[in-house]
């Protein structure tokens, strides 16, 4: 279950020993003693914070909360800097995904278990706007997010930034992209980025991206769910890495 921190006090606590946190909740107008230092620590952390109204939160505990709930995490997460240090110790090519807009944690699960199946290093997530990785993500995945490492960052382009810095080639999956995905070539260092059903990838990560590839259907239907995608995509990845 969903582990609940509560008062200001224990938030900074648990902020300062790094314990892995999901999310703060914290009154829209909170200020004084211990605010400062949890929006420093949050950010230091890439931990997003919720404004929301008192009701909220007296309707979560009826602890004296202080006007800040923090909501503990189930999977632990991970700086990217740390799994590429991790990565390249082990003297491993690494291979990333780049989750942009996967609101569906069905998905999200679905994903991580292809990618540990697959070899994938890592997935990517913004630390808003995507799937809250609690319960039922876990559930989705088998166990799987609990095994591969997850990354939450407040920039996705500023993190594919990051990653062109280190070597990597950025490559999206984009349904008029005239590259097929077997003419990428993923042996080298790879971040694969897959947008969400609804919107797809955002038009500034596809012109960060080195490449843009489909996936190509010999059907009439032009969608696939982004889990199926993530896999196939994944599975030729694999193939060339395994010659």
């Amino acid at each position: 279950m969903t582990s609940l921190i509560v008062g200001r006090n224990a938030v900074v606590e648990a902020l300062t020993q790094g314990k892995n946190i999901d999310k703060i909740l914290l009154y829209r107008e909170a200020h004084g003693e211990g605010i400062g230092d949890i929006r420093r620590l949050a950010k230091q952390q890439n931990i997003p914070i919720q404004h929301v109204p008192m009701e909220k939160l007296s309707a979560l505990t009826k602890t004296q909360h202080q006007g800040v709930v923090a909501i503990g995490a189930l999977i632990k997460y991970y700086n990217v800097q740390e799994v590429l240090d991790h990565v390249y110790s082990e003297g491993k090519i690494p291979l990333f995904i780049i989750l942009d807009g996967v609101t569906d944690v069905r998905n999200v699960g679905a994903i991580a278990r292809t990618a540990l199946c697959c070899g994938a290093h890592a997935i990517i997530i913004p630390d808003s706007g995507g799937a809250a990785l609690q319960e039922d993500a876990v559930k989705a995945s088998a166990g799987a997010l609990l095994q591969v490492m997850v990354c939450r960052v407040h920039s996705l382009a500023k993190t594919a930034d990051e990653l062109h810095l280190n070597g990597f080639q950025i490559v999206a999956s984009v349904m008029q992209a005239t590259a097929n995905v077997f003419d990428i070539n993923f042996t080298l260092p790879t971040a694969i980025i897959m947008g969400g059903e609804e919107k797809g990838i955002q038009p500034v990560l596809q012109k960060i991206a080195d490449q843009l590839f489909k996936i190509p259907m010999l059907g009439e239907f032009n969608s696939l769910n982004v889990s199926v995608a993530t896999g196939m995509v994944l599975y030729e990845a694999m193939k060339q890495r395994m010659k």
